[in-house]
């Protein structure tokens, strides 16, 4: 490791991880992870604290919960933090931050890193490191299971790096809500900080990369959509008048076997799944409601977009069919977005130097959909470059019980990341 930097105790980030993964909450629900990040930041002296409606643009935010589940998990941060004033910035599903640190003229560097969990119910088996350590999930039902409480460790780790280093410049950390969602991305892409940043970098721990690796550019996101659907009939006597009703069951079954026939298109992949199917009705009641959701996924935007509008196609087709009404709502979305070249030559040349990365490589697919790219297309859009820089070393799959990182993972991202941030802001902007 170079010795220009002064970074953080291995131990320190050890306690931050462990601290956040213990109270995971989901998208547009970070209400006590908000504060505690606020908590760190002014620890640390960070000259401008920007919080929920202040770091991103609200009107953008996709799929927030209702008031009644936004108020259950507000309330709950509440018996955790005595931090009343950032809650009451947050209440409303108004999450995430922006830290800003400025040393006047030079480059404006931007490192983001997402916060939320996911709904899933954490392991209890000895062999999961969480449990066997005492640092497992208490809340339950949802849990950590993709990193985030990494990345906020590494977020938090770099802006003390970078703090205790000499440099020129300006440097923003975005801690993204609702990244799980697909939610928060757009609307911090969207929000008052990214319109002057010239080199952004985002982050993501694992990918089934082993301890060690570090990949420079993370590319071929799958842009994405994802709706909630709604079909309305009309109720009836499925026995004595099954005439009189419009079963919108049916236009959903109708409508999910033509989704699953939509061609695959011949410029590249494709996916399309519908979930989440229900509808109250008895067995012996013409259902008059039926939802669902349903998310599209493309190699390009413009595959995203032949799938979306295939399904949206065979959902008004299927309701006009059986009578029935049929409502779809955007909840969650993301674009394609590719890391720039030159930056990936420059991680890959910092990567090799940092200790205990033993091996690095330029490229490597995301896999699936990432909505950090609004932010990576945001910053090009307005001249600069971005890259999103991958930091090996999950034990479990991404998404299961039994999700965990070897923690050897967060000095070496912390590492690679000052070292990365410190040289964007050695050059001219």
């Amino acid at each position: 490791m170079t010795t220009k930097i002064h970074l953080p105790t291995e131990q320190e980030l050890i306690d931050l991880r462990r601290e956040f993964h213990e109270f995971p909450e989901p998208g547009w629900r970070e209400f006590w992870t908000t504060a505690r990040i606020v908590d760190e930041l002014e620890r640390l002296g960070i000259d401008q604290i920007h919080v929920g409606a202040d770091a991103l643009n609200p009107d953008e935010r996709l799929g927030v919960p209702d008031e009644q589940e936004l108020s259950e998990w507000h309330e709950r941060a509440a018996t955790q933090t005595d931090r009343t004033d950032v809650l009451e910035q947050v209440a409303g599903g108004h999450t995430g931050v922006v830290a800003v640190v400025n040393r006047g003229g030079g480059p404006t560097v931007g490192l983001r890193v997402d916060i939320d969990a996911l709904p899933i119910t954490e392991s209890t088996d000895e062999s999961h490191a969480p449990s066997a350590v005492g640092f497992r999930s208490e809340n339950e039902g949802f849990m950590h299971a993709c990193g985030h409480d990494s990345h906020i460790a590494f977020g938090l780790g770099t802006l003390q790096t970078v703090l205790e280093s000499d440099f020129s410049g300006t440097f923003k950390v975005f801690f993204q809500p609702s990244e799980e969602l697909l939610g928060g991305g757009k609307a911090m892409a969207a929000g008052p900080h990214i319109g002057d940043v010239d080199y952004l970098v985002g982050t993501h721990v694992g990918l089934d990369h082993p301890i060690g690796t570090v990949v420079a550019g993370i590319d071929e996101a799958l842009a994405f959509s994802r709706y909630d659907i709604t079909f309305t009939g009309k109720s009836a006597h499925a026995g004595l008048a099954p005439n009189e009703g419009r079963n919108a069951v049916q236009a959903l079954v109708d409508a999910t076997s033509n989704i699953y026939g939509i061609p695959r298109h011949r410029d590249g992949a494709t996916r399309v799944n519908v979930g989440e199917i229900s509808s109250d009705n008895a067995a012996n009641v013409i259902a008059d409601k039926a939802t669902a959701t349903v998310e599209m996924r493309g190699e390009s935007d413009e595959l995203m977009e032949y799938m979306r509008d295939s399904v949206r196609r065979h959902i008004h087709s299927a309701a006009q069919a059986h009578g029935c009404e049929a409502e779809t709502s955007l909840i969650g979305e993301a674009i394609r977005e590719d890391s720039d070249e030159e930056l990936v030559d420059i991680v890959d040349g910092i990567a090799r130097g940092v200790d205990g990365v033993s091996s690095v490589r330029r490229r490597a697919s995301a896999g699936a959909s990432e909505d950090v790219t609004y932010l990576m297309r945001a910053v090009k859009e307005n001249g600069g470059k971005a890259t999103f820089v991958g930091i090996g070393g999950n034990t479990g799959g991404h998404h299961t019980p039994t999700f965990d990182i070897d923690e050897d993972c967060l000095l070496i991202g912390v590492a690679v990341l000052s070292e990365t941030v410190l040289e964007f802001l050695s050059r001219t902007s």
